[in-house]
């Protein structure tokens, strides 16, 4: 079996700290060691990122032709203007290219990115379909959030099939996009919901949406209880960080009248979360969880620096506590690595030399 440097690296030391304490002897630690290959170069990650960053560049083209009216004139041109035919057009096509990523999927199992990017496409030309569907069937209510519930089930119905990380995870935005854009229709566009800005509705969203993915853990929807999860803790903390700046005001002519020293509640609600998720993730040994916390809690501790001090602080002390700060994060980061590594490192060399 081959593996990363990472993993071969945890495999090595791992193989030698069990023989070192005994608990294997050292014919078993060197067939071990011999029954893996630590890879030079991690050619996976390289796919992985090649393939995201071509869904992103085909992501700004879509929205380079939307943007272009000659091209989204003659694209109308050739279907005589008619929405509902452009919809039909692109739902054949979508459906054409998922079937072609099924059947792909099914011949070359092994092609994990690159049949993820061809139904990306279809997850494109979907949303083109629904666009344009949306168009054909316009009455001038505004009540355009329909379209997104409508994304999200078919979204959701596709990732199930397939099944997809990738399409789930368009639901997901979808599903978002419905309960923001509804949330609004509902309260006439106005700045609030029962009381609540966007942010503070999302804050709800977000939660809600980590609720549901700990059932989806103990259930047949386990594959996609991690992007769920994931999902909604960025739900939940992108908006409590927007709620720490702008607090519950719905317009910006509110929020200039406030001194931000009235918005610090809602800074501690954000600190306090990302503790409880740093917390939980150390408890659970929740990788996710764990980071996202520590991300966002440094975020909004920056952000508050920017707020309080960044107008009376000299410009060369701040960075100055900028480069500080994250020299004490790598300093304690590196004596834990070496409590943890550097003596199982000298454990085997005392043992070689023997």
């Amino acid at each position: 079996m081959k593996y990363n440097k990472k993993q071969g690296y945890f495999l090595s030391n791992t193989i030698s700290e069990w023989e070192t304490n005994g608990t294997i002897n050292k014919e078993t630690a060197d067939t071990l060691r011999n029954s893996y290959s630590t890879r030079t170069f991690d050619y996976k990650k390289l796919a992985e990122y090649s393939f995201w960053i071509a869904i992103i560049c085909a992501i700004i083209s879509v929205g380079a032709i939307v943007a272009d009216d000659l091209l989204i004139d003659l694209i109308e041109s050739l279907f005589s203007s008619s929405n509902m035919g452009l919809s039909s057009a692109f739902a054949v096509l979508s459906a054409v290219i998922y079937y072609l990523g099924l059947k792909r999927r099914q011949k070359r199992p092994e092609k994990i990115f690159s049949n993820e990017v061809i139904i990306f496409a279809g997850v494109l030309f979907t949303a083109a379909s629904i666009a344009y569907f949306g168009k054909a069937i316009d009455t001038g209510s505004g009540h355009f959030s329909i379209l997104f519930l409508l994304s999200t089930v078919i979204y959701s119905c596709l990732a199930l099939w397939f099944p997809s990380q990738l399409v789930w995870i368009f639901a997901l935005v979808s599903l978002g996009s419905w309960f923001g854009t509804e949330t609004g229709y509902m309260s006439g566009w106005g700045a609030y919901f029962l009381g609540m800005n966007y942010p503070l509705r999302f804050i709800l969203f977000g939660s809600v949406l980590v609720g549901i993915s700990f059932l989806f853990k103990n259930s047949k929807l386990y594959a996609f209880y991690k992007s769920t999860y994931t999902m909604g803790l960025l739900y939940l903390f992108i908006s409590l960080w927007i709620l720490s700046i702008f607090g519950n005001y719905g317009d910006m002519d509110s929020w200039y009248k406030v001194k931000q020293i009235e918005l610090f509640h809602w800074g501690l609600l954000s600190a306090l979360v990302a503790i409880v998720a740093i917390y939980y993730g150390l408890k659970q040994d929740d990788y996710t969880s764990r980071s996202i916390g520590i991300t966002f809690l440094f975020i909004n501790l920056y952000t508050k620096y920017f707020e309080y001090f960044w107008d009376t602080t000299h410009k060369a002390l701040f960075f100055f506590i900028l480069a500080a700060s994250f020299w004490f994060i790598g300093q304690r980061a590196e004596k834990i690595w070496n409590l943890e590594f550097l003596k199982k490192d000298k454990q085997i060399e005392d043992r070689n030399e023997v």
